[in-house]
């Protein structure tokens, strides 16, 4: 059902002479806030006189996103001009023209579709006093035509009448057609930006980071070649000594836990389960970008969600299978609920807080409200694919992988962890392991940033996934110095500590995307 309208749409989207072409309305909305957005004819606009046209079907991903597109009511065919035609009439009472002046004083925009090219305009605009406002009445298409495909769309508003309480105000449209040389592959490309996502700036971010990959890779590899050669050196020296001499020696460092570091980690069900979940959001990045690179997804509306939910649940016995082998190493009974708690870990809290906006959505009648009927779709691809695959996940990775294989045995006893150095504190590892993370993705976060909050399509997936290469190499870096200086402090609590020095980058997205909010959006 995902991959559906991106197979199908070259075959649809094919029309003949004097075909019916929709013009669908979407939202509307203040133009410095895009993702607040209401419903086209939550403003007193009057709708056209056609009647008879057949029902849209949203996709999932649209449904998500809040799509809901409303009918015209505006007749439009094929290669058919129309000259400038009436098409309704709005009774300007003083509740609509106070909806009016309210939509114009926060400057509000539009959105509408032809043959999925969206279309925006403005509703009206005030004069320099702001005393008068005005309404564009006159709505002026012009579609461009490549054989039998639509290939452009324009749209441009004219006819500003004055609002003034209890008259009649005249809509009306017009429809120009004209050839063009634009593929029809090509034809979303004027809506890119790569003045502003293929800037200097964006190419010189990647190099320093990938830079800065090799520099850190470099160093963690010398620093911990010449370590360990130091360290095995002193514990070779000490095998040659009689016991009196090994009992004066200086016995530090990483190798006094060997007993200790294969030790299971507090709330291993919950460890477990989060790794797990980590491995799959893991597949699940990696194959929508790739997708995202190949099929440009960013063309239709709603696949990128569409499709990153079809690609979650394939991906649950990924979830399973890692989140169970680890939670059987490290000798947890419990497993049906590990199994459970991996499968709802993610989706509870991001339905959890979608559902929680979505009550705030309805409260105030914006266009992202998601209906009851999506929310209970939601629900059931949980119940009965993610969790389904999930168990064969668990199970698999329970009788593959889920045996002990520690290199040497686990004390019965715990070693005392001795005092340590504030810097060498677990807490202070995990704050300071994000940092650099987080400097390797800064820039994109900006990028991708922008493109939600300004109108801005994001399209340099080919961007994204060299980020997300050196996200990784430089977190395993990151994860493998801060693991370190903890064993070589004598305390072999490392698993809480390396996975959460990484996730600590998640941290640093948060506050930067609080400081963008507040103060790069208006």
């Amino acid at each position: 059902i995902s991959f559906l309208p991106l197979m199908t749409a070259l075959f649809l989207l094919q029309y003949t002479d004097k075909e019916e072409v929709v013009l669908w309305m979407n939202t509307v909305g203040p133009y410095h806030n895009r993702q607040e957005t209401y419903k086209y004819f939550s403003l007193p606009f009057c709708v056209g006189t056609k009647k008879t046209i057949s029902h849209y079907h949203e996709t999932l991903g649209e449904a998500l996103q809040g799509v809901e597109l409303e009918f015209s009511g505006l007749d439009i065919k094929f290669k058919e001009e129309v000259m400038q035609t009436t098409y309704c009439d709005i009774e300007l009472d003083k509740p609509k023209r106070d909806a009016f002046v309210y939509a114009i004083k926060n400057h509000y925009w539009y959105q509408m579709y032809i043959d999925d090219l969206p279309i925006w305009g403005i509703v009206g605009e005030a004069d320099e006093n702001g005393e008068d406002y005005y309404l564009w009445t006159y709505k002026k298409l012009e579609i461009g035509q490549n054989g039998n495909r639509i290939v452009d769309v324009n749209l441009t508003s004219e006819g500003k009448v004055k609002l003034v309480p209890n008259t009649r105000i005249p809509m009306s449209y017009s429809v120009k057609w004209k050839k063009s040389d634009v593929k029809f592959e090509d034809r979303f490309d004027k809506y890119l930006d790569p003045s502003f996502f293929q800037h200097r700036i964006h190419w010189f971010s990647i190099f320093n980071s990938f830079m800065m990959v090799i520099f850190l890779v470099g160093l963690v590899s010398m620093i911990l070649m010449r370590t360990l050669r130091k360290d095995y050196a002193r514990y070779s020296k000490e095998e040659e000594m009689d016991d009196m001499d090994r009992d004066l020696g200086d016995e530090y460092g990483w190798k006094q836990v060997h007993g200790d570091v294969f030790r299971p980690s507090s709330h291993p069900l919950i460890f477990s389960s989060l790794i797990g979940s980590g491995c799959q959001i893991f597949s699940v990045s990696l194959i929508v970008i790739i997708l995202a690179m190949i099929e440009d997804l960013y063309t239709e509306r709603g696949s990128m969600l569409s499709t990153a939910i079809f690609v979650y649940a394939a991906t649950s016995p990924v979830n399973g299978y890692f989140g169970g082998s680890l939670y059987a190493k490290q000798g947890g009974r419990r497993w049906i609920k590990q199994m459970f708690i991996g499968a709802f870990l993610i989706p509870a809290m991001v339905c959890g807080t979608a559902f929680f906006i979505n009550f705030i959505a309805i409260y105030y009648h914006a266009s992202r409200a998601i209906p009851f009927g999506t929310m209970v779709a939601v629900c059931c691809i949980c119940f009965f694919v993610i969790l389904p695959l999930n168990l064969v996940g668990t199970i698999l990775g329970r009788n593959l992988s889920g045996q002990p294989n520690f290199p040497c045995r686990v004390n019965a006893v715990p070693r005392p962890i001795p005092e340590k150095k504030w810097f060498m504190e677990p807490a202070v590892i995990v704050c300071l392991g994000g940092i650099l993370p987080f400097g390797s993705i800064f820039i994109e976060m900006y990028f991708i940033f922008t493109s939600f909050w300004a109108y801005k399509i994001y399209y340099v997936y080919g961007f994204m996934m060299l980020v997300l290469v050196i996200l990784c190499i430089v977190t395993v870096c990151v994860t493998i110095v801060c693991t370190y200086f903890l064993l070589n402090a004598e305390d072999y609590r490392w698993q809480w500590t390396s996975f959460l020095s990484a996730a600590s980058t998640a941290v640093y997205v948060y506050m930067y995307s609080f400081y963008y909010y507040f103060f790069k959006t208006k």
